[in-house]
Protein backbone atom coordinates (compact mmCIF):
# COMPACT_ATOMS: atom_id res chain seq x y z
CA UNK A 1 0.00 0.00 0.00
CA UNK A 2 1.35 3.39 -0.91
CA UNK A 3 1.83 6.15 1.63
CA UNK A 4 -1.09 8.23 0.23
CA UNK A 5 -3.44 5.24 0.35
CA UNK A 6 -2.40 4.46 3.92
CA UNK A 7 -2.88 8.08 4.98
CA UNK A 8 -6.34 8.14 3.39
CA UNK A 9 -7.25 4.89 5.13
CA UNK A 10 -6.13 6.25 8.53
CA UNK A 11 -8.01 9.50 7.91
CA UNK A 12 -11.21 7.60 7.08
CA UNK A 13 -10.80 5.34 10.13
CA UNK A 14 -10.27 8.34 12.42
CA UNK A 15 -13.41 9.99 11.02
CA UNK A 16 -15.42 6.79 11.54
CA UNK A 17 -14.13 6.45 15.11
CA UNK A 18 -14.96 10.05 15.99
CA UNK A 19 -18.42 9.67 14.44
CA UNK A 20 -19.01 6.55 16.55
CA UNK A 21 -18.17 8.37 19.78
CA UNK A 22 -20.33 11.36 18.86
CA UNK A 23 -23.27 9.15 17.88
CA UNK A 24 -23.29 7.12 21.09
CA UNK A 25 -22.10 9.53 23.74
CA UNK A 26 -22.30 12.95 22.14
CA UNK A 27 -18.66 13.71 22.83
CA UNK A 28 -15.08 12.60 22.50
CA UNK A 29 -13.43 12.44 25.91
CA UNK A 30 -10.13 14.27 26.43
CA UNK A 31 -8.23 10.98 26.73
CA UNK A 32 -9.69 9.59 23.51
CA UNK A 33 -9.12 12.94 21.77
CA UNK A 34 -5.48 12.82 22.84
CA UNK A 35 -5.13 9.32 21.37
CA UNK A 36 -6.66 10.49 18.08
CA UNK A 37 -4.32 13.47 17.99
CA UNK A 38 -1.08 11.75 18.93
CA UNK A 39 -1.58 8.26 17.49
CA UNK A 40 -4.14 8.59 14.70
CA UNK A 41 -3.54 5.14 13.23
CA UNK A 42 -4.01 3.53 16.65
CA UNK A 43 -7.15 5.55 17.27
CA UNK A 44 -8.37 4.73 13.77
CA UNK A 45 -8.04 0.99 14.40
CA UNK A 46 -9.77 1.31 17.76
CA UNK A 47 -12.42 3.57 16.25
CA UNK A 48 -13.28 1.08 13.51
CA UNK A 49 -13.60 -1.71 16.06
CA UNK A 50 -15.76 0.51 18.28
CA UNK A 51 -17.96 1.55 15.36
CA UNK A 52 -18.57 -2.11 14.54
CA UNK A 53 -19.43 -2.98 18.16
CA UNK A 54 -21.53 0.09 18.90
CA UNK A 55 -24.14 -0.54 16.21
CA UNK A 56 -27.74 -0.92 17.31
CA UNK A 57 -30.15 -3.65 16.30
CA UNK A 58 -31.60 -1.44 13.55
CA UNK A 59 -28.11 -1.43 12.01
CA UNK A 60 -27.85 -5.22 12.06
CA UNK A 61 -26.33 -5.77 15.49
CA UNK A 62 -27.35 -8.73 17.64
CA UNK A 63 -27.45 -6.72 20.87
CA UNK A 64 -29.09 -3.35 21.46
CA UNK A 65 -26.96 -0.38 22.50
CA UNK A 66 -28.43 -0.26 26.02
CA UNK A 67 -27.21 -3.80 26.66
CA UNK A 68 -23.80 -3.04 25.15
CA UNK A 69 -23.42 0.04 27.35
CA UNK A 70 -24.34 -2.03 30.42
CA UNK A 71 -21.76 -4.64 29.46
CA UNK A 72 -19.13 -1.91 29.20
CA UNK A 73 -20.16 -0.56 32.62
CA UNK A 74 -19.72 -3.98 34.18
CA UNK A 75 -16.44 -4.72 32.43
CA UNK A 76 -15.04 -1.32 33.41
CA UNK A 77 -16.01 -1.92 37.04
CA UNK A 78 -14.36 -5.33 36.90
CA UNK A 79 -11.07 -3.76 35.79
CA UNK A 80 -11.54 -0.85 38.24
CA UNK A 81 -11.96 1.79 35.54
CA UNK A 82 -14.42 4.03 37.38
CA UNK A 83 -14.31 6.88 34.84
CA UNK A 84 -15.09 4.59 31.92
CA UNK A 85 -17.81 2.82 33.88
CA UNK A 86 -19.52 6.12 34.74
CA UNK A 87 -19.34 7.32 31.13
CA UNK A 88 -20.96 4.11 29.88
CA UNK A 89 -23.48 4.23 32.73
CA UNK A 90 -24.64 7.68 31.67
CA UNK A 91 -25.09 6.42 28.10
CA UNK A 92 -26.93 3.30 29.29
CA UNK A 93 -29.29 5.27 31.53
CA UNK A 94 -30.10 7.64 28.66
CA UNK A 95 -31.11 4.48 26.80
CA UNK A 96 -33.33 3.28 29.66
CA UNK A 97 -31.13 1.28 32.03
CA UNK A 98 -32.61 1.19 35.54
CA UNK A 99 -30.90 1.24 38.93
CA UNK A 100 -32.34 -2.22 39.59
CA UNK A 101 -30.80 -3.64 36.42
CA UNK A 102 -27.48 -2.06 37.27
CA UNK A 103 -27.66 -3.49 40.79
CA UNK A 104 -28.08 -7.03 39.47
CA UNK A 105 -25.17 -6.60 37.07
CA UNK A 106 -22.90 -5.11 39.72
CA UNK A 107 -23.73 -8.03 42.01
CA UNK A 108 -22.46 -10.38 39.31
CA UNK A 109 -19.26 -8.33 39.02
CA UNK A 110 -18.80 -8.51 42.79
CA UNK A 111 -19.27 -12.30 42.65
CA UNK A 112 -16.54 -12.63 40.01
CA UNK A 113 -14.18 -9.81 40.99
CA UNK A 114 -14.66 -9.60 44.73
CA UNK A 115 -15.57 -6.77 47.08
CA UNK A 116 -12.65 -4.67 45.80
CA UNK A 117 -14.54 -4.12 42.54
CA UNK A 118 -17.39 -2.63 44.56
CA UNK A 119 -15.18 -0.53 46.79
CA UNK A 120 -12.92 0.83 44.03
CA UNK A 121 -15.47 1.40 41.25
CA UNK A 122 -18.89 -0.19 41.72
CA UNK A 123 -20.09 1.97 44.59
CA UNK A 124 -19.24 5.19 42.73
CA UNK A 125 -21.07 3.92 39.66
CA UNK A 126 -24.12 3.04 41.75
CA UNK A 127 -24.06 6.46 43.44
CA UNK A 128 -24.06 8.11 40.02
CA UNK A 129 -26.93 5.89 38.85
CA UNK A 130 -29.02 6.81 41.91
CA UNK A 131 -28.21 10.48 41.28
CA UNK A 132 -29.28 10.24 37.62
CA UNK A 133 -32.46 8.34 38.50
CA UNK A 134 -33.39 10.92 41.15
CA UNK A 135 -32.96 13.77 38.67
CA UNK A 136 -35.27 12.27 36.02
CA UNK A 137 -38.82 13.60 35.98
CA UNK A 138 -41.49 11.08 36.87
CA UNK A 139 -43.21 9.40 33.93
CA UNK A 140 -46.74 10.73 33.22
Amino acid sequence: MERDEAAALVEAAVAAGKASFLATSGRISPNIGLLAETAPATFGGYGLMRAAVMRDKAEGAALDLRTKELIFVLLDVLVLNEGGAVAHLENAMRLGLTVEELSEGLTQVLMVGGITTWNRAGAAVMRRAVEIAASKPAAP
